[in-house]
């Protein structure tokens, strides 16, 4: 655990041959998007970092409140909304002398040498303000703690964004709010926030923006009333003045909940005193039982520290709602009292390509209390969850059905199937899909400039539900539908609708069924034709069929060449699609659609392609800038870190709604996964070094092992995966037809 270091995911990479055509003129380029935040695991409680000011700037896809390489930091955050998406609330900052109202924070220089972070801590020294932050956080409550200079000029401004709400100070130790309905369930901790501080208020006041929208003479006037005691508005908040000695502490305790009196029951309950040390050491030893599942040896210094930072990120989410037995509010708006632990919703999309897969090996008591949520939700809407455009939270239930997962999945079923059948249900195109076996797009006027962002996504969308439905195919023989069964199995080969096999390539049909024309496969579209990806990377969404896949471009010599021209044809669209960094010819690791692609060499008798690729793609697009801390495109949630980490020990799920695991490289000579059932999964890979990156031969269990993908059930009573490695390719092991990986053509 003492490796992992939350500041990686914050950094852009740096070098232009793994960064594409991004970021478009006057933008930053897109960083992992992560936080270095202190929190637990799927805690949707964060103190954290801000140092870019969102309410007056949009930089990215998703607005982020941390930037590693900007020089000042402007407040910090713990808890009302998620982290994620710059949702969080409200903003405090320490300041030393004169001070904004927000939206002008009063911003202060950091050193990067003196900012640290760590599972469940962080910390900086703001050199304008010689003040040094420091930040814990319990599931619930988030602890901040500022070591300020001898002064008589000390204050606390605390803030809600720029929705604003309501701001009031209760006694001299108090301040407590509302934040703004935002219309999107920003703060699934709850609109209502307390904070308390260990020192009173030498004096007080309020302050909002004011309510004219006039921006007049820079951004406008503001409202600041000395003495005040309550104020409502757009960044409604207060200013709290000390004295301080030199070296004396101020600290802030806080917590969100649905309304006063539970947040004050959680303030109390988690943080009753103000043991920083002790709160801090209780968020470090909760991530070491979780880190320290996975232990791994050998390999450099750098791969274990990006090894356990991306392990770390990858348990962004879900998040936690609601504690057993604590309150929270549901999807109608109504107040219940969980019974389980109650998560949010899965970013089903991004992390459940992969991630799902890493909750459902260490964490399966965690995986059945998602699971409860999801169905819970269902129930509650009438539908399950989805994200995106695709109908993927079958991916999560089935895959942990055959890792041995107890849940009442027929529950489950019920609601995926309507997703799946009801044309008012959250499949958007679903008529369109079941009558043509396709979804069209419509040609946009003007033909404009991609990456486009207008349309339906008809083609990524069509193979997002034929890959939904192979998943509900299996499902449902599972659990004894045997119509629904053959209605999906038949579904699932609705990918090949979009397979224009003139050209070899993905791509969108107009309503007529005549193919979209100009078409060019190298080009990102965000919604039109493609999802946030170019027709070379869409070619590969294909997993539940990958042979099949084959089949269409011609059997594996062809399948093989045209993998290897995705991997070479260099990068170079018109159109700028922001997250599509992190790039190895055309293909784009900074985003989901195309991150299985290196391992589908496993199905066309070439493993060892995989294994070069793998190995550097966990060089080159991982940490390959100054800081160390870069990212291509999006972490999304957990979902690129989880690439990272599984990746590293060896393996990954090509499609996560199996048990199927395919052999990559390892970057350790040894590594130990303690899964959730209490068995070992050991991997060894001897003569291991960056040059001895190819498999020359296996063992599982001491007997020889010629495949190289491996079924859950092969490891789940505990096992041990011996991987002799060399500096060059054997093209003998793992290529033979009878030893590639199952797909739906060929079971």
């Amino acid at each position: 655990m003492d490796q992992a270091n939350p500041l990686v995911g914050t950094a852009p990479l740096y070098r232009p041959d793994l960064i594409g055509n991004a970021p478009p003129a006057g933008e930053p380029l897109y960083s992992g998007i992560t936080s270095p935040g202190a929190r637990l695991p799927h805690s949707a409680v964060e103190a954290a970092p801000v140092n870019l000011n969102v309410e007056l700037s949009y930089p990215s896809g998703v607005a982020t409140p941390y930037y590693y390489s900007n020089p000042t930091m402007i407040g910090f955050t713990g808890g009302g909304g998620p982290t994620y998406g710059a949702r969080a609330q409200p903003m405090l900052m320490p300041v030393v002398g004169d001070w904004m109202v927000p939206p002008a924070y009063s911003e202060a220089y950091y050193d990067k040498a003196r900012e640290t972070a760590a599972p469940g801590y962080y910390s900086v020294f703001l050199d304008s303000f010689k003040t040094r932050v420091e930040l814990t956080a319990t599931q619930s409550t988030a602890l901040m703690r500022f070591t300020f200079p001898a002064t008589e000029r000390a204050h606390v401004i605390l803030n809600l964004p720029g929705r604003g709400g309501d701001v009031e100070i209760v006694g001299d130790h108090m301040v407590r709010g509302i934040a703004a309905e935002h219309g999107d369930n920003d703060a699934r901790d709850g609109a209502y926030f307390v904070a308390e501080f260990s020192k009173p208020f030498k004096s007080f006041g309020m302050f909002r923006k004011s309510a004219s929208a006039d921006r007049g003479y820079g951004i406008g006037d503001k409202d600041v009333l000395p003495g005040a005691r309550t104020i409502a508005g757009s960044f409604a908040g207060s200013y709290l003045d000390f004295t301080t000695r030199a070296g004396e502490t101020v600290l802030v305790r806080m917590a969100h909940g649905p309304s006063y009196a539970a947040a004050e029951q959680r303030l109390r309950g988690e943080s009753p005193d103000w043991n920083f040390d002790g709160v801090h050491a209780r968020a470090r030893a909760e991530w070491a039982a979780l880190l320290d599942k996975v232990q791994v040896s050998g390999g450099t210094e750098k791969q274990r520290m990006l090894f356990y930072s991306t392990l770390f990120q990858s348990f962004a989410s879900p998040r936690l709602v609601a504690s057993k037995g604590e309150r929270f509010t549901d999807t109608h708006g109504a107040t219940q009292t969980a019974t389980y632990d109650r998560y949010g919703p899965v970013p089903f999309w991004d992390t459940g390509r992969n991630q799902i897969v890493l909750l459902e090996l260490l964490e399966p008591e965690v995986t059945r209390n998602v699971m409860q949520s999801e169905l819970d939700m269902a129930r509650e809407r009438g539908f399950m969850n989805t994200s995106f455009h695709g109908d993927n939270a079958v991916f999560l239930y089935l895959g942990a059905m055959r890792r041995g997962i107890r849940f009442d999945y027929q529950a489950a079923y019920a609601y995926m199937r309507k997703n799946a059948t009801d044309p008012n249900g959250p499949r958007g195109y679903l008529a369109e899909y079941d009558r043509n076996g396709w979804i069209a797009d419509e040609i946009p006027a003007g033909n404009p400039s991609p990456p486009y962002a207008g349309g339906k996504a008809g083609a990524a969308t069509t193979l997002e539900y034929a890959w939904d439905d192979a998943a509900m195919a299996d499902f449902a023989t599972r659990l004894g539908h045997p119509d629904d069964a053959r209605l999906f199995a038949k579904r699932a080969g609705n990918y090949r609708n979009v397979f224009d096999r003139s050209i070899g390539f993905v791509r969108g049909r107009t309503a007529d069924g005549k193919w979209i024309a100009p078409f060019d496969p190298r080009e990102p579209y965000y919604n039109f034709m493609m999802k946030e990806a170019s027709g070379w990377s869409t070619l590969w969404l294909v997993p539940h069929d990958v042979a099949g896949l084959i089949d269409e471009l011609g059997g594996r010599t062809a399948f093989n060449a045209k993998l290897d021209q995705f991997f070479t044809t260099p990068y170079n669209p018109k159109g700028i699609c922001r997250d599509c960094t992190g790039v190895i010819g055309q293909y784009v690791q900074g985003n989901q659609p195309d991150q299985q692609a290196p391992y589908l060499y496993a199905w066309s008798g070439q493993p060892w392609k995989t294994q070069a690729l793998v190995r550097r793609i966990l060089r080159d697009l991982y940490g390959s800038d100054a800081s160390g801390y870069g990212y291509p495109g999006m972490d999304d949630q957990g979902a690129t870190s989880s690439w990272y980490a599984l990746s590293a020990l060896g393996f990954y799920p090509v499609d996560p709604s199996s048990d199927i695991y395919v052999l990559g490289s390892p970057l350790f000579d040894r590594s130990v996964l303690k899964m959730g059932n209490g068995k070992a999964l050991e991997i060894v890979a001897k003569n291991n070094s960056a040059q001895n990156q190819y498999i020359q031969s296996a063992t599982l269990n001491g007997q020889p092992w010629t495949k190289p993908w491996f079924r859950h059930g092969d490891v789940a009573g505990g096992a041990t995966l011996v991987l002799t490695m060399g500096p060059k390719p054997n093209p003998r092991w793992g290529s033979a037809p009878a030893d590639a990986p199952p797909s739906m053509v060929r079971p």
